[in-house]
């Protein structure tokens, strides 16, 4: 019996002046750009916060978003996601401390 597409929770950040939003994606602690997705909205706010915006999408929508950005890979149910990295101050980037990595799971997001 076909259950049909897994549902995912999936992070969104709002775009100024735009009516849509964009998915928010993530690196693993090596680097390699991933898309974000939860198995259940429990656990995005539990890595993410309960403040975090996010859409119910299938598996194919998302890869379908994340396909133009070059982005074929999923992270589902990281254990925490950094939040995104501050914008530049003046011509030097503002510091980040470097999250280490607990487990495979866990991905730093980004924007």
């Amino acid at each position: 019996m076909d259950d049909g597409p897994m549902i995912y929770a999936v992070p969104v950040r709002e775009l100024p002046g735009r009516p849509v939003g964009t998915v928010r994606t993530g690196r693993t602690p090596q680097g390699e750009r991933v898309g974000i997705a939860f198995s259940r909205p429990d656990l995005l706010v539990t890595a993410m916060g309960a403040d975090q915006p996010w859409e119910e999408l299938c598996e194919s929508a998302l890869r379908g978003m994340l396909r133009p950005l070059g982005i074929d890979r999923i992270q589902v149910d990281p254990l925490l996601v950094a939040p995104p990295l501050s914008p530049s101050v003046g011509d030097r980037a503002a510091p980040t401390t470097p999250v280490q990595a607990g487990t495979k799971r866990t991905a730093s997001a980004t924007t």
